[in-house]
């Protein structure tokens, strides 16, 4: 077959991600860098949160790109393991919590990092905008 078709995230799916990680940041009280890349680790969406810290925005980016790349969240490799991923790619790879892939019926259609908070905050925004996103899907 020379052709596939592919199930992609759409700006308008990435915007319910990012509206709903935003909301759950502010009724938590911490402000972040929030990054939504679609399945080809491109960058769709990004904001900083006021207050959030001006670093975290590289690593919000870096922990998106790291999720949609490995297909899986990342911050869960031992950390000499992740500490030398990250070398050997430049900086690519991102070894601490807060990036998660987002998965539709199995595909993986893109990804969240979030940064700013602790690693526990970040998980729980970026599983705040996945939520939401797929209440939105069931929805219709």
């Amino acid at each position: 077959m020379y052709v596939r078709q592919v199930t992609e995230l759409s700006v308008k799916g990435a915007h319910i991600v990012m509206q709903a990680a935003i909301a759950k940041a502010e009724a938590m009280g911490v402000p972040q860098c929030i990054a939504i890349v679609d399945r080809g680790g491109n960058l769709m969406l990004f904001e900083r949160m006021d207050g959030a810290k001006l670093h975290s925005q590289f690593s919000a980016i870096q922990k998106a790109y790291t999720a949609v790349s490995a297909k899986t969240s990342t911050g869960q490799l031992p950390t000499d393991l992740g500490m030398g991923i990250a070398l050997a790619t430049d900086n690519r790879f991102a070894c601490i919590a807060g990036g998660m892939p987002i998965i539709i019926d199995g595909t993986l259609v893109g990804a969240i990092g979030v940064g700013s908070g602790t690693d526990e905050e970040d998980v729980e925004v970026a599983q705040a905008g996945i939520d939401a996103l797929n209440t939105a899907i069931k929805a219709g």
